[in-house]
């Protein structure tokens, strides 16, 4: 079989303006395949269901969650309906390490794929500059006297790079310690996928928690009076971005929260404009159903007032081997189950896999009360997810309930951190360090209605990257909190969890080439 690159360079692309229904002047192109969309401007009272695609706790390799979501888009655009699927902009540092390239794979990817895995349309380079410019002000303000009377010591917003660099996590910067986050973990990123429009993100930008004074009282992005040049650097980057799948049906890709160290899901913005224009609007979630899907529920569905008409749980052969049988994929179920939304589970199926075990599967799965599955997208196309899209669009027309969140508005910091570990990751509890212990008392006082974000290594329930399966009778222990006000919600690092990751000892970048000739290799 070709390559991902191999297949996606074969396909002949359409003009971006002839992928949607709408005044091509709602359109700034970004050459003739990429363009920005005029979301304000879209007039539409389309009522289009959602539908959300998560996973079972993945192995190193993936899942192939974006894969199906693409596939899924496309086959029911094969069945007559109109469908979008809306992504995530890829990261410049998994590109480069353990992933290289994160649009999707083989007959089901979103092109150009090349441009799309690199700079795209400058997104995350507005939001790196945007970000980076605030750190300066900071460091400014205090060479220039320090009106604000800033604690050096106590400066709590950091520089970021899309770029996987583990030298950067701790640097000596003139009076104080700070470091870099990849731009995928900055506040600036969240902010950006859970504004509503241009005014919402500004009034978020002025209200992110910079440091503290000598006093202990807070000092805010707006206090330095950055708050207009950073919503400049924004003002493109908060468009969502058109292209197009290897069918070519419309695609819009916006925002790139990571799930494990971010709240991980893409756009407001871009899920509502995709409802506006098509019948099912196929989202994602980063990572396994007990990362991005349970922040998108609990953080962005809540915030914007969507509901998932259907939740999509993908599942390997591969990654019930890895976790040694059902118990992963069943402590998953259990947990989008609470929601009260219909769950589809799909076997995103391999050529080698065994078909006595695919019916086994079908069979366990059905007797939870689970609707299952089989996709062959990854090889076929639309034409290996017919039957799967054809039970997506059924569960997805079925009345839609009344959601229920994991935890409410008004408890406790501390009991909706619990809920979280016992509901979601089948845990007993959890540990505090005691700064971490110190944090949450103070932050409950002002902050206590705000979400959770659980900053947790996405390849098990627990802290433990080692601990496979469904473990049981664990706690979670979280070493440190982070006040993301701007965003609105408290992050809980737990174990070992980095928010600059490290490149592996073999990075994808040592594969990826680009020829004379214009030929791109080692990317998929």
């Amino acid at each position: 079989m070709k390559t991902d690159i191999e297949i996606a360079k074969s396909i002949k692309l359409k003009p971006v303006e002839d992928l949607l229904k709408i005044d091509p002047n709602l359109l700034e192109k970004y050459g003739p395949y990429k363009a920005k969309v005029d979301y304000e401007n879209i007039k539409s009272n389309n009522p289009g269901k959602l539908i959300l695609v998560t996973a079972v706790s993945p192995t190193p390799a993936g899942e192939g969650k974006t894969t199906t979501n693409i596939g899924l888009s496309m086959a029911i655009n094969r069945l007559g309906h109109s469908s979008i699927s809306v992504l995530r902009e890829p990261s410049l540092g998994p590109v480069f390490g353990m992933k290289g390239g994160a649009t999707g794979g083989g007959f089901a990817q979103v092109l150009p794929m090349e441009d799309i895995n690199f700079h795209f349309t400058g997104d995350f380079h507005a939001i790196t500059s945007a970000n980076n410019l605030l750190a300066a002000m900071i460091d400014n303000h205090i060479y220039h006297g320090n009106d604000l009377k800033i604690d050096p010591n106590q400066i709590l917003f950091k520089r970021v790079m899309d770029m996987n660099d583990r030298a950067l996590r701790n640097i000596e910067l003139g009076e104080y310690t700070t470091g870099f986050d990849i731009t995928v973990a900055s506040e600036i990123m969240a902010i950006l996928c859970l504004s509503e429009d241009l005014h919402d993100l500004k009034t978020r930008l002025g209200e992110i928690l910079v440091a503290y004074d000598f006093s202990g009282n807070e000092i805010y992005a707006k206090d330095l009076n950055a708050v207009g040049a950073m919503t400049l650097l924004l003002k493109d980057a908060i468009k969502p971005n058109l292209v197009q799948t290897t069918e070519n049906t419309p695609a819009i890709i916006h925002g790139g929260p990571f799930a494990n160290i971010a709240h991980g899901a893409n756009s407001i913005i871009a899920t509502k404009t995709a409802m506006r224009l098509c019948d099912y609007t196929i989202t994602e979630a980063g990572f396994g159903s007990d990362l991005g899907a349970e922040k998108f529920m609990n953080i962005k569905a809540r915030e914007s007032g969507l509901t998932p008409n259907l939740i999509v749980l993908v599942v390997t052969m591969q990654s019930l081997e890895y976790h040694s049988g059902y118990d992963n994929l069943i402590q998953h179920i259990d947990h989008l189950k609470q929601y009260n939304i219909p769950v589809l589970v799909v076997l995103n199926q391999f050529p080698t896999d065994d078909k006595n075990l695919i019916i086994q599967l079908k069979e366990f799965v059905e007797s939870h009360g689970v609707a299952f599955s089989i996709s062959d997208i990854y090889n076929q196309g639309s034409k290996g997810g017919l039957e799967f899209a054809k039970q997506a669009v059924e569960l997805a027309n079925h009345d839609l309930n009344e959601i229920r969140y994991i935890y409410e508005t008004e408890d406790s910091l501390e009991t909706k951190i619990n809920k979280v570990v016992k509901c979601v990751y089948g845990g007993t509890g959890v540990v505090f360090s005691d700064m971490a212990w110190d944090k949450l008392q103070n932050f409950e006082r002002e902050y206590g209605h705000f979400n959770v974000c659980m900053a947790k290594t996405q390849y098990s329930f627990t802290d433990n990257p080692k601990l496979l399966g469904a473990p049981s009778n664990f706690k979670i222990h979280i070493n440190d909190l982070k006040l993301a006000r701007g965003a609105g919600f408290v992050i809980a690092l737990s174990g070992k969890i980095l928010t600059m990751p490290g490149l592996p000892k073999k990075p994808a970048a040592e594969n990826i080439d680009y020829l004379e000739d214009g030929t791109i290799v080692g990317l998929s």
